[in-house]
């Protein structure tokens, strides 16, 4: 049986432009997502149904419900908390830094 263990990033707290970019990031996961979906022929559909291949969730970002939204969110959040906790800085290349 497979026993997730993700990494332990809940010392790592992001700052305001990081949770800026998680928004951005999440909305990219969510369009990765359904363009995947979108080429193995899967459709818009009121109910999830596996074997239709439907799915209310090929909407735009902005149409998702607010839990689906909080699960690119998270996806997004963790990655950019992973990449900090490994050692590596973010920064934008317009930013004063």
């Amino acid at each position: 049986m497979f026993t997730p263990i993700p990494a332990d990033t809940t010392n790592i707290k992001l700052d305001g432009k990081l949770t800026e970019l998680t928004e951005l990031i999440a909305e990219n996961v969510h369009n990765v997502w359904a363009a995947g979906r979108i080429k193995e022929g899967w459709v818009y559909g009121e109910q999830k149904d596996s074997t239709k291949k439907t799915t209310p969730c090929l909407v735009p970002y902005n149409e998702l419900p607010e839990s689906e939204k909080e699960y690119d969110r998270n996806t997004a959040t963790e990655t950019l908390k992973l990449i900090i906790s490994l050692g590596y800085k973010i920064t934008k290349e317009d930013d004063p830094a």
